[in-house]
């Protein structure tokens, strides 16, 4: 089930990261990677302790000792909005910015929105809109949204989100898996409309799905929900490693910039159905999105 590599030989000296839950599966093997590029990495985690024993590993495994850890916690809006202002006072670069964080589990972020929708898509959309001024001067940068094949079954349900704060109401196992869906299909339409009002900068953004991957994504489901998955994971999920090939290819590799807004799986572009490049559920999205942020 292994999928494809990561042919870029690019190096990163002098380049600052990004990556938001980068103190495991994904986004760990993306910090290793690109420390070993060079580059400088921020790990953006919520658990300090974590964050702390992921930089030793990375550190050790890619001898660059470029490597910090700043806090940030995507389930409140609070805390994007001091991760950027820290960042932006002590860092003077950015680079590439790697939405990688994600997670598959109820509840409400500190704000009261589904923590699905919070933390997959509401998070992330604010922290790269705060960042987005830093990306432009450091250009030519990139964005990356690692979203997931699940968004084919997602929608986006505007008068949910309006009533409930949530795409979607339920607590079942499927449910779940649907509010899921929804967050990832908003992964995708946040980078179709990004890419659009990104034009004429030298910024561009992908969207991916790193395939299915042996991460902790669900350490904090039902037993049950781990149990009937980790046959079918050992059978047929690829390691951290595998996963994150696809990330990497879409931060690093070169002469990808006019597709910018896509989508990629397997290390190249792919078709995605209409609902996820829709143009006016996009607009309305990131409308959306910027009121329930706060942005002005």
């Amino acid at each position: 089930m292994a999928g494809k590599k990561c042919k870029s030989s690019a190096k990163l000296h002098g380049k600052t990261v990004i990556i938001t839950g980068a103190n495991t599966g994904i986004g760990k093997a993306t910090a290793v990677d690109l420390a070993r590029r060079g580059a400088r990495i921020i790990l953006a985690c919520r658990n300090q302790q974590r964050a702390e024993a992921a930089i030793t590993d990375i550190k050790r495994e890619s001898g660059n000792n470029e490597v910090v850890y700043m806090h940030l916690d995507l389930a409140s809006l609070q805390s994007v909005r001091s991760f950027a202002e820290n960042f932006l006072k002590t860092e003077p670069r950015l680079d590439l910015l790697i939405n990688n964080a994600g997670l598959f589990v109820q509840g409400k972020t500190e704000d009261g929105f589904g923590m699905i929708f919070g933390v997959n898509h509401l998070g992330h959309f604010l922290l790269t809109l705060l960042l987005l001024e830093r990306l432009k001067e450091c250009g030519p940068s990139r964005v990356i949204n690692v979203a997931s094949k699940a968004h084919e079954f997602g929608t986006v349900d505007f008068n949910c989100l309006s009533t409930h704060k949530e795409l979607g109401v339920g607590d079942s196992g499927f449910q779940t898996f649907m509010l899921y869906s929804h967050s990832k299909l908003c992964n995708l339409l946040f980078t179709h409309e990004l890419a659009k009002r990104l034009q004429g900068t030298s910024v561009t953004c992908y969207s991916l799905h790193p395939g299915g991957v042996r991460t902790e994504i669900a350490r904090n489901t039902s037993i049950w929900f781990r149990i009937i998955m980790q046959p079918i994971s050992l059978l047929f999920f690829v390691d951290a490693d595998s996963g994150a090939q696809t990330t990497l290819h879409c931060a690093l590799q070169e002469g990808i910039e006019s597709l910018s807004g896509r989508y990629f799986s397997r290390c190249a572009v792919q078709d995605v159905r209409p609902k996820a490049k829709d143009d006016a559920v996009a607009k309305k999205l990131w409308e959306v999105s910027e009121r329930l942020s706060g942005l002005p």
